[in-house]
């Protein structure tokens, strides 16, 4: 191959992936053997079902949200090798009196890991940061999950100033990505600004502003911006077709909360690069039931009960980079 190895990788909210231990954060639910239905049997369906997207992506590196446990993560491991498919290293971030957690898995050596907490209340999703080694270069995979839409943009932005901080620790240099269910369209700063609900900041976004997707005219930073902007970052959505830049559904229209987001230093033919064009969502036709995304399903009548079908309420995404 030419210029090197490539190396795949992906991110991938699985929607609840809870286990079988009582732990007291659980949501209703997901309580083990409670009246909803959760059980051994349905967790083992959830397991092969999320292990099948996953080897169906085949990635070298993938990010996870909404694993509740490195249980959960440890069965997810070894269910994905049962479908041939085997990750040897994983990080896991548990954030305290949080329902659902970050977490990382990857066929290349994990160097270290690392938790940055948004705040010490234990109301946000921990930040994982994880340093992998690809074949001697080191690449540092930024796992998000922010605060959902059911709070104001105020809430995301205390998650892009945490990440933003440590994004400044790091060397000039140094290769990263970021990765994760953002709860923030791609275009945030468009999509919120008639919520009185959501839009608490005047306008300014964590996503596009404070991370700086986006110029100072609010124009999107572009593959060429970070060529000529070590502060710019870009969001792989612009590399797909504008009906095609979306993960998730709500009330019946796309959004693009989960993104990837390259710096200056995958584009600056040295190291490690983005392979431009390989960005994509992972949308084979199983992931859909009636044009809709097929999420995991639960009965009408409440108390709901797990019926053991779909998968998730979100697509993954993935991109390539490539080691010189």
């Amino acid at each position: 191959m030419l210029g090197g190895v490539e190396v795949k990788i992906a991110s991938y909210n699985v929607e609840n992936l809870f286990d079988m231990q009582r732990e007291g954060t659980e949501y209703e639910e997901y309580i083990p053997n409670g009246e909803w239905g959760w059980n051994e049997e349905m967790y083992r369906t959830k397991l092969s079902h999320t292990a099948q997207v996953i080897a169906g992506i085949r990635a070298d590196i993938i990010a996870l949200q909404e694993i509740e446990s490195e249980t959960a993560l440890k069965d997810l491991k070894a269910q994905i090798n049962r479908q041939g498919f085997y990750y040897p290293y994983y990080a896991f971030a548990k954030t305290r009196n949080s329902a659902v957690n970050v977490a990382l898995l990857s066929r290349y050596p994990i160097q270290s890991a690392l938790k940055h907490p948004v705040n010490y209340s234990g109301n946000y999703r921990d930040i994982l940061e994880a340093k992998i080694k690809i074949n001697g270069t080191a690449l540092r995979v930024f796992v998000n999950h922010w605060k959902s839409k059911s709070g104001p943009e105020s809430e995301r932005i205390l998650c892009a100033k945490r990440l933003l901080t440590r994004l400044k620790e790091l060397s000039s240099d140094e290769s990263y990505i970021l990765v994760g269910d953002f709860n923030s369209h791609f275009e945030e700063y468009k999509t919120f600004l008639k919520s009185r609900k959501l839009n608490d900041t005047e306008g300014i976004t964590g996503i596009n502003h404070i991370l700086r997707t986006i110029d100072e005219e609010e124009n999107p930073n572009t593959y060429l911006s970070l060529q000529k902007n070590n502060d710019a970052l870009y969001n792989l959505w612009y590399e797909l077709r504008p009906e095609k830049r979306w993960s998730h559904e709500f009330r019946g229209k796309g959004e693009g909360l989960d993104n990837i987001i390259i710096p200056h230093t995958l584009a600056d033919n040295h190291g490690i690069e983005y392979v431009k064009g390989s960005f994509n969502r992972y949308d084979p036709d199983y992931l859909f039931y009636k044009g809709k995304v097929y999420r995991w399903q639960q009965s009408r009548r409440y108390p709901k009960q797990h019926l053991g079908e779909g998968y998730s309420d979100h697509l993954p995404i993935f991109a390539t980079l490539r080691i010189n």
